[in-house]
Formats: structure tokens, sequence, C-alpha cells
């Protein structure tokens, strides 16, 4: 490696002793962390790891931030010459891609820089940071954002997005309005409801470009054949979308309704067509002591929205739309995640029961029993292509909005059982019933039909000692093959936890299924105040890492290990 790791590492070292030498009694205060995730690894032809150029791999970030009654001063700096694998390309590199200065007074504060923000769900604006994915699709420019009366929220926001160690040249424009209403009427406060309006509006001026499409231009060759011509696709220079929601609670009740809609957005994603995005969102919820009822609804068209029209991968997404399945914490149970379908739109549905059975009853038992149901199930929306081979520049389709498609993208049925048998002993029980189209979302392998069953159980041996075990299995008649899972994880308060675990499945590798193989993983984790170690030897599968519906391919690894983590 050069010395730029050491230089990192030195401005690491001077972040946290310039941090350490403060006086909490000031009007300024220092927040921040580190954040240090290494791999040493080891090449393994057997799981596909591939080969390595550099002895060690690390993303490391440092942030600071100086606090003060009126003024908010950050910058984050982020070392990723070596980055871990998987990400794209461009996320390698060094500096400080993110500072900023906000100033508040009476209600009103003003941000300079680099800043993250959503409107509503996000489905026309989302900027944010997932750095397990690789995601940073910050705005730099400026946020003003006002609180002119009781109730009223305005946003306006306009810069450039970053995407990795530059921003696009597009510029990002937008302003979000929300109105509280019950907070103008006592009787609303009184009978325990609120109700919250709002609206958004997103453009983005993006210059033109060379992208060549080729039709018959009229005439004919010698043999008779159409002489095919080229012509330049004419780009909207803006694009602009618009979302309008309403959120009602009511005692235990609360609903949402949110739509938008965006302009003609020919892109790398829809294959430049040129077509209205929509979206829809249904959701309705009830809870009270004991007892919890959600269901959700959603149905999106052509929402892959962009700063750079010929972008792909994860990067330059000015929206986000949020999956419609449960989110596995489980290793086997988030084998085959679910990623949101942006530009080839979906329908969503997903409903949940949470129940606890009281203590002392025929199925509550000594210590009462809760049980959870979540189905979730999402397939294509109504879709007529056109009568041609190449769709550039076309609709490209034809639908009907509330008309669903024949085509099954994810389904999953999940029962959870958490029971706690003794003082020291607590079980929890988990079945999944999953379809996953492989095809749709990762390309190619057909649909993936697998039962999933889980049991974790935690014992307490006293306030020192806990012992955590898990067994898994997932069983397919698909070439994939079934898998298993177990995992020992001993706590050893407050400073210690040491965890085994062992994966056995079929590796993919070079397109095609291997013999099975053992992805075993040992580590221990140090905690002390506010600082955190961890360091472990083993095997990762290849895979798919999800976050929200946002998915990054992991490639297989093998290796040492370490993480580093601080806040101050």
């Amino acid at each position: 490696m050069t010395n730029y790791f050491y230089y990192a590492l030195a401005c690491l070292a001077l972040t946290t002793s310039v941090t350490m030498a403060q006086d909490n009694g000031k009007a300024i205060t220092l927040k921040g962390s580190i954040q240090s995730d290494v791999l040493i690894p080891q090449e393994d032809e057997k799981i596909g790891t591939g080969t390595y150029d550099d002895w060690a791999l690390t993303n490391t970030y440092a942030e600071l931030h100086l606090l003060n009654k009126y003024v908010t001063a950050g910058a984050r700096l982020e070392f990723l010459e070596y980055p871990l694998p998987g990400f794209e390309k461009d996320f390698k590199g060094w500096g400080v891609p993110y500072f900023y200065v906000t100033g508040n007074y009476k209600g009103v504060q003003l941000t300079a820089g680099d800043f993250y923000d959503q409107f509503g769900s996000g489905f026309i604006f989302r900027t944010y940071e997932e750095r397990s994915l690789g995601i940073d699709n910050s705005l730099r420019g400026g946020r003003l954002v006002v609180q002119p009366f009781k109730g009223v929220n305005l946003k306006l926001i306009g810069g450039q997005q970053r995407r990795y160690w530059h921003h696009n040249d597009s510029w990002v424009y937008g302003g979000d309005l929300e109105l509280n209403v019950e907070q103008w009427s006592q009787r609303m406060q009184e009978s325990n409801t609120y109700l919250m309006l709002g609206g958004s509006i997103v453009s983005k001026h993006e210059g033109d470009e060379d992208i060549l499409l080729f039709r018959p231009n009229g005439e004919q060759d010698e043999f008779g054949d159409p002489v095919m011509g080229a012509y330049k696709l004419n780009f909207p220079k803006n694009v602009g979308a618009f979302d309008v929601r309403a959120r009602l609670q009511k005692g235990n009740y609360n609903i949402l309704v949110e739509y938008a809609r965006k302009g003609q957005d020919p892109s790398f994603d829809n294959k430049y067509i040129y077509r209205h995005g929509n979206a829809l969102l249904l959701s309705g919820s009830y809870s009270k002591r004991g007892m919890s009822v959600l269901l959700q609804a959603k149905r999106s068209e052509d929402m892959a929205y962009r700063s750079a029209r010929s972008m792909n991968g994860t990067s330059s997404f000015i929206n986000h739309l949020p999956a419609f399945s449960m989110q596995q914490t489980y290793a086997l149970a988030a084998l085959y995640p679910y990623a949101t379908q942006n530009a080839l739109g979906e329908w969503a549905f997903q409903a949940e029961l949470g129940y606890n059975f009281k203590r002392k009853t025929a199925l509550g038992g000594k210590y009462g029993t809760n049980v959870k149901v979540n189905v979730s199930h999402i397939r294509s929306i109504d879709k007529n292509p056109l009568d041609i081979e190449d769709v550039k520049g076309t609709k490209g389709y034809t639908s009907k909005f509330f008309k669903m498609g024949d085509e099954t993208y994810y389904q999953d049925i999940n029962v959870q059982i958490e029971k706690k048998l003794s003082k020291q002993f607590k079980l929890n029980l988990m079945y999944m019933n999953q379809r996953y189209n492989k095809t749709v979302i990762e390309g190619e392998g057909g649909m993936i039909n697998s039962n999933i069953a889980i049991a974790e159980g935690k014992y307490q041996f006293n306030r020192k000692f806990t012992l955590r075990g898990e067994v898994q299995y997932l069983a397919t008649k698909h070439e994939s093959g079934d898998w298993v899972h177990a995992l020992l994880e001993l706590s050893v308060l407050p400073y210690f936890m040491f965890t085994v675990s062992d994966m056995y499945g079929k590796p993919f590798v070079d397109n095609e299924y291997r013999d099975k193989e053992h992805y075993y993983m040992a580590s221990v984790t140090f905690n002390y105040k506010a600082h955190r170690l961890m360091a472990g030897y083993g095997k990762t599968r290849a895979g798919y890492n999800c976050s929200g519906g946002v998915c990054r391919y992991v490639p297989a690894s093998k290796g040492v290990q370490i993480s580093y983590n601080f806040n101050f």
C-alpha cells in the first residue's frame, strides 16, 4: 500500500486527540465518529473469491461535527483507496467529500454544503448514506427550512448530486410543504386526532446527450431491404415530479395516502422510453396494547429517477421506493432478498399481524407468547409491449393503471413465535415460505421456491453470561440446493462477545453451482465505553446485501476481518 493509508490513519488519530481535548462546558461542542472495516483477504478458488492486488482492504470513515446553539458545521474524511470487495469501480478513492455549515435562528435553518433530506416517503426525493451498500447520494448546494407559523414546515433545496468522488453535472431543485392541521384545532388535539397534509415538487435540469436510435429512413437498398437511419434522441432538459400525501392518526388508527408522478424521463433504466412515471401508496395500521395490524399496497411504474440519465448501478438516484417485504435479520431468511423494481414497476402488497397472548392463559403460558405473521406479495404491472424490436424513443408499452401483470416477482409468508420458557431461557421460532424470481431480480435463474425453518434460543446464566444459539434450514428443489446455518454466541458483559458460525451449501461460481462448501466464521468483539473492536476469521458466501429494497452484489470472501467503531 502507499503512504495514503498511513496519512488517513494520522488524520483519524488527530481527530480523536482534538476531541479528547475539548471541555464539555464550552459553548461549542465537538461530536464525531470513526468507523473502519478491514479485510485481510485470502484467495479461495472453490468459493470464487477471485484474486487480490493488495494485502489489506478497508473502508474507513471519520466524521467531526461542531455544534453551537446557532451554528453547526461538520466534515467527513473517507479513505476508500483500497475498498472492500463488491463496490463499483468509481467507489475507490479518498478525501473529504462531505462538509457543511448550518445556521439556526428563530425557526429558520439554512445549510450550505452537503446535506441529506427526504420529502414524504421518498417517492420523488431522498438523499441518504448507506455505507454497507456504497450509497451516498447527498446534494451539494443549499437547503432552507422555515417554520413561519405553528404547524407549517417549508423546505427548499437545490444542488448537484454526489456520485462517489465527483458530482453529476445536472442540477436538482425542489420544495416541500407540510401542514400539521391539528396544531390549529384545539378540538382535534383533545380528541387525539392528528392530520398531516403535504406536497412536494422536484425537478432535475440535465444537459443534452448524444444517444442514437436506428429506424428505417423510408429508402430501400439494391436488394429491396429498408435502409436504416440513425436518429438522435431528443431529451427533455427538465424532468419534474410532484408528490401529494395525507396522514390521519386517530387514536389507535393511522392511515397514509400518497401519490407521486414524474415527467417523461428516458434513461438507461427504462431503455430510453418516453413515459410518465407514477407511484401510489395506501397504508393503514392499528395498534393497541398486545396487538398490531398493518395493511399496505403500492403501485409504481417507471419511477427510476436519477440525476444522470445514462447511469446504472446504485448511484445517482434522486428518489427511493421502499420495499414492501419484511426486512430479515436471520442469515438464511435474507439469503434471497428482494430489490425494488423501480424501472419495471410493480404491484406490492404487505400485511402484518402481531398478537401477544397474555400470561397465565392457555396459549400464553406462564410468561406470555408473542406471535407475528407477515405476508408480502409483489408482482408485475399490466404491460402490452409495442410490436417493435427496439423500443428506444417510443412509449415502450401501453398499460392499464389498476390491472396487474401475470408475473410474480417475490412472495413470502413469515410466522414468528417468541416464547419465554423460564426466567433464564427464551425461544424464538420462525417459518418462512418464499418465492423469489431470480430472473427478474438478478437477471437469470428462474423462480426459487423455498421453505425456511429457524430456531433461536437464548439462555442467561446470570447478569454477566448469556449464551445464544441459532439453527436454520432452507429447503428448495431449485438447483441452488438446500442450505444449513448454525451459530453460537457467548456474551460476557460488559466487554466481550465470542461468536462461531457455519453456513453449508452450494457456492455459485462462474455461472454454475458447485459442490457444497462450509462457510465458517469465528470472531471476538471487545466493547469499552464508546469503543467497539471486532476481529474474526472465516468465509463469506457471495450474494446480495440489501437495505430498504436497494441491493449490492457482494462477492465471496475469505480472510481476517477487523472492524473498529468509536463514537464521541
